[in-house]
């Protein structure tokens, strides 16, 4: 069972509460370049930080409490194999995301997350299941698309990473969680907090290092050479139906 939510909203069907998760620093504003993925352009954009609050939503939203709930109903309704394995998709990322992500709101919840996947391993263990959390590379999706300063990153470590042929999709990351981690006849490989690390080849240090001093240097003028901009652009298009060669978005259709 694999549990990957980046939600605006959640309902507690405890409490009847609609709480709302924000994509904030916590502490200071956070001030930092971003680039409007459609057109090049890259700006500067400040995030004020969460109140705590916001914090709290946000862990409520995107934190392991949902996770947790499920596999109690289904236990409950003994629809759970008693092997069953479940998995839960993070992110840490670098030290240039951190502010809005792993250090702020998101990174709380990612924390909570975590902290359930290990409380459910422990409690799925003596009917020989598994509760794992997969921290995962930066890829475009439709939730990283939209957290600022995220999409420069992405566009640079694309470009690095390609270049070193360690690219990854989001299904060929995937088809390695499965066939190199979870079902390859042996008990995956995790750090010391229990978790998969898939985001071991963006984490390089070669591949860090190059993408620091490619992020110094670029700008709206030379982003389509120093970044992978047109690499982001097209995934993003094909996430959402467009952006296909073979598609004649000009013609007209019957609904």
């Amino acid at each position: 069972m694999v549990y990957s939510i980046a939600a605006p909203r959640r309902l507690d069907p405890a409490t009847g509460t609609l709480h709302s998760s924000v994509i904030k620093p916590i502490g200071a504003a956070y001030t930092a370049r971003t680039v409007d993925f459609q057109t090049g352009e890259i700006f500067p954009v400040t995030i004020e930080p969460a109140s705590p609050e916001e914090i709290r939503d946000t862990v409520k939203v995107m934190g392991g409490e949902d996770w947790r709930l499920w596999i109690e109903a289904l236990r409950r309704e003994g629809l759970l194999a008693k092997d069953a394995l479940t998995v839960a998709f993070s992110y840490i990322g670098p030290a240039f995301t951190a502010p809005i992500y792993r250090d702020g709101t998101i990174g709380k919840a990612k924390e909570h997350l975590e902290a359930t996947a290990r409380e459910l391993d422990r409690e799925l263990a003596p009917a020989g299941g598994r509760a794992l959390v997969s921290v995962n590379k930066a890829l475009v999706t439709r939730a990283s698309a939209v957290i600022p300063a995220v999409p420069l990153y992405i566009a640079v470590l694309y470009k690095v990473m390609k270049a070193r042929g360690l690219h990854e999709s989001c299904l060929q990351q995937e088809l390695r969680l499965f066939g190199d981690f979870l079902y390859d006849g042996r008990a995956p490989s995790v750090d010391q907090l229990g978790r998969i690390r898939l985001d071991d080849r963006e984490m390089r240090a070669d591949v860090q290092e190059e993408v620091s001093r490619l992020m110094a240097q670029v700008n709206s003028q030379n982003i389509e050479s120093l970044s992978d901009i047109a690499g982001f652009r097209e995934e993003f298009l094909r996430h959402h139906g467009f952006g296909r060669p073979d598609v004649d978005y000009a013609a007209q259709v019957q609904p």
